[in-house]
């Protein structure tokens, strides 16, 4: 049976920070979120942490590098080689954990540094998948929240189900709705998100 998603639900040797409230753990998530949870059996000091962009990933990998004291390499296959390379072989020393966030996991990055490409290929791999419904719907009530608004129940599940559910059309989708009931003047209903998704063509306009 599928878990709904959750507030992040952290042990009690990891204290709570503003940036967890942001995260939402689903089963799109779960699993990297869990291995981090666990690092102190990792026998590799080390992650790959990849996924669509806006999923959150940098924000759990940062949350979870500024608790433990490790380092974090944001669009790491964009970084220094050798600077990626010493950082590696540091963490293994220090047993300080470094995580590394890119869009590709090897073997699709594939460093030019050798003695790179064989510590990645011994590095776990954590994939964050695309929204699953119950984390998509959650999303866009963050969303709405963030800007202090209160989306109703029918209006949410119109989106939740008519919208295309990725990480970064939840957020275009909230601004367009939001933009629009403010330049109306309309209050967020069902009738207004349906107007308003329908003028940034984010729907068809007989859904």
């Amino acid at each position: 049976m599928k878990q709904a998603p959750d507030q992040i639900a952290l042990p009690l040797d990891w204290p709570q920070s503003d940036g967890d409230a942001r995260f939402i753990v689903s089963d799109a998530n779960r699993e990297a979120f869990e291995h981090f949870r666990k690092w102190s059996l990792w026998p590799v000091k080390a992650a790959i942490v990849t996924g669509p962009r806006r999923s959150g990933r940098t924000l759990l990998a940062r949350s979870f590098v500024e608790r433990v004291g490790g380092r974090l390499f944001d669009e790491a296959e964009q970084r220094d080689e050798e600077e990626l390379f010493h950082a590696w072989n540091q963490a293994q020393d220090t047993g300080r954990p470094l995580v590394m966030v890119a869009d590709e996991a090897p073997p699709a990055w594939s460093p030019a540094l050798p003695d790179l490409k064989t510590r990645l290929a011994v590095t776990p791999v954590l994939r964050i998948a695309h929204p699953d419904d119950a984390l998509f719907a959650a999303l866009i009530q963050l969303h709405f929240a963030d800007r202090g608004l209160h989306v109703p129940a029918d209006a949410l599940r119109y989106m939740s189900e008519r919208l295309h559910r990725d990480y970064w059309t939840a957020e275009r989708a909230v601004e367009a709705v939001d933009r629009f009931a403010m330049a109306e003047r309309a209050r967020l209903s069902l009738p207004t998100v349906r107007r308003a998704l329908s003028e940034a063509r984010m729907i068809g306009e007989a859904a």
